[in-house]
């Protein structure tokens, strides 16, 4: 999937603004075109996950002619970016990990008390630990 961003460009003094028209409040800056591209892939992957963990609908994206015929960005520069698919995949895969039997004894004894599954448990910490990095 792609989406369409508007970029407002820089000058000596201010960043390239970067906005996803289409995703409500995701945006990102650089002082580079190149750094404001970068900071917006990073941007529209923690905003996809974010609401995709708060069982919120993903938008989908608009055509780029559509996003450069509105107004309010007249004047600006406009791109894409690519979105890995897997990012909004939320199909169950079964995998194989291999853990010390010590480390699966404290994750299982863990997951128990959590009232979760070890495998619940495992997503659960790994959602928890991204939204607080």
């Amino acid at each position: 999937m792609r989406y369409p961003v508007a970029i407002e460009p820089g000058t000596e003094t201010t960043a390239f603004g970067v906005v996803f028209p289409d995703l409500p409040g995701c945006f990102s800056a650089g002082d580079t075109l190149d750094e404001a591209m970068e900071a917006a892939e990073e941007a529209v992957a923690a905003w996809l996950d974010a609401t995709l963990d708060a069982g919120a609908p993903v938008p989908a994206a608009s055509s780029l002619d559509a996003v450069r015929a509105k107004p309010q960005f007249a004047g600006w520069i406009f791109a894409v970016v690519s979105v890995n698919p897997d990012l909004l995949d939320d199909r169950t895969e079964r995998v194989n990990i291999t853990l010390p039997r010590r480390v699966l004894a404290r994750l299982d004894a863990q997951a128990r008390a959590a009232g979760e599954t070890r495998s619940g448990y495992i997503a659960h910490m790994t959602l928890e630990v991204t939204h607080t990095h």
